[in-house]
């Protein structure tokens, strides 16, 4: 009898995988808090949250307890003309964690298609307006938003979508000074990618629709951070041309980069904030794409036309809200906040240990739950040490020359040293 990776093998296509050069897949039968377990029972500690959505640990009782009640009651419903209680209470509870003006929500399934409802909603809001000028979009290089169209359009540079440049619609793109420990560039790569901003608003301004970007974090483009107070100055710079501003949180949403959002970081509020991944504890796919009353009152009329005209079979679907509000409550539990902390400091002890003790790292940064470094000399070291951290029981996927760790909250301090040791041995095993 073939396993299941064998099977596997014969009918399914992986996401960001070239199956012709793949290695076999790993087939999982269960996971229980930090852990996976394939079909031999060999445990993987995920340090990557399973793609970033697993917020509390796999299996969380609490929140398959909630799914389960759900589905006894209301599976789903047709979200048009119809409502259910567990939508309104979510937004209810988020709206309490968000400023005042975020207070208009619009749900979805996913990152992408969040990204893409701010897209369309803020075009659409010009539009309606008369100001049908207001085309072009600004975003970061190395940005990465998402793999639908209009997400692809604003990532363009984000070494994902090349095949598909053909397609997109406009965007100016802005350098992001990327920084790390003791980065003493840092002031001159902020002061040039403003310089950048300056002369797109002196050209552009009038034809601008809005500015998207992830609030201190560029995930997939290798966990590079940026200062608060970058995103202060750009945010300041838009505002005075009329320019609508759109946060990505897909991942930096629920403390992961150490407050509920990242946002709360910042100065300055978004007219736009789109969340999803850990929003159900990696339960189940939901998305919510947050905006303003100005926005929103900006589509209403006698008429078809100014509606938004977007949605979705499974939009607020009963059981990924309920998931979600089980996963909510549990965020702002003590033990929760308590859980954060201490991933943060087994991170700065553990980058602390391989600075010591690997001569090929460099470039730490720390964030919230999110530490990574990268590896001198070396423009892509993925497959290679991804197979050897998953030999050892690590569940790493390198980004470029890029290694991070953004763990679940159920992970603890004595698991992440133990996996910085692991880390060690490997990349001293590697780089010799």
């Amino acid at each position: 009898m073939m396993s299941i990776a064998e099977r596997d093998k014969k009918i399914i296509w992986h996401p960001f995988t070239q199956e012709k050069t793949a290695t076999n897949v790993i087939a999982i039968k269960n996971a229980k808090g930090s852990y996976v377990y394939d079909e031999q029972d060999k445990a993987y500690l995920d340090l990557i949250s399973s793609w970033w959505v697993n917020l509390h640990g796999h299996g969380h009782p609490d929140i398959a307890r909630s799914i389960y009640d759900q589905a006894l009651k209301l599976e789903h419903v047709i979200f048009s003309g119809f409502t259910h209680s567990p939508a309104v209470e979510l937004c209810e509870n988020l709206q309490q964690l968000l400023p005042c003006s975020l207070n208009r929500f619009f749900f979805s399934d996913n990152g992408s298609t969040a990204v893409e409802v701010a897209l369309k909603m803020a075009y659409q809001y010009w539009h309606n307006q008369g100001q049908k000028d207001k085309k072009l979009f600004l975003s970061f290089e190395g940005g990465y938003h998402g793999d639908t169209f209009g997400a692809m359009s604003v990532g363009k540079n984000s070494l994902f979508h090349g095949v598909f440049s053909d397609l997109f619609f406009k965007v100016l793109s802005i350098p992001f000074p990327s920084t790390w420990d003791e980065d003493l560039d840092l002031v001159s790569k902020e002061e040039y990618a403003l310089s950048v901003l300056d002369e797109y608003l002196s050209e552009h301004h009038n034809k601008i629709a809005a500015i998207i970007l992830e609030p201190l974090v560029q995930g997939a483009s290798g966990m590079r951070m940026c200062r608060a107070k970058f995103i202060d100055a750009v945010i300041e710079k838009v505002r005075k041309q009329n320019i609508l501003v759109i946060f990505d949180e897909v991942m930096t949403g629920f403390g992961r980069t150490g407050s509920n959002f990242a946002l709360e970081q910042i100065d300055a509020n978004p007219d736009f904030l789109c969340i999803s991944k850990g929003i159900t504890g990696g339960f189940l796919p939901l998305a919510l794409t947050v905006t303003t009353d100005n926005v929103y009152n900006a589509f209403l009329s006698n008429e078809w036309k100014y509606a938004f005209a977007h949605g979705h079979s499974y939009t607020a679907n009963p059981l990924a809200c309920a998931a979600a509000l089980t996963s909510l409550k549990m965020l702002s539990q003590t033990e929760t906040k308590n859980a954060i902390h201490s991933i943060n400091q087994g991170h700065k002890k553990g980058i602390a240990y391989l600075k010591t003790n690997c001569q090929s790292v460099e470039h730490s940064r720390i964030i919230g739950t999110i530490g990574a470094f990268s590896i001198k000399n070396v423009s892509n070291i993925s497959q290679s040490i991804k197979e050897n951290f998953l030999e050892e029981g690590l569940l790493i996927r390198p980004l470029g020359n890029t290694i991070y760790l953004l763990p679940p909250y159920s992970t603890t301090f004595n698991e992440l040293e133990f996996a910085y040791k692991k880390i060690k041995e490997i990349i001293n095993q590697i780089a010799n």
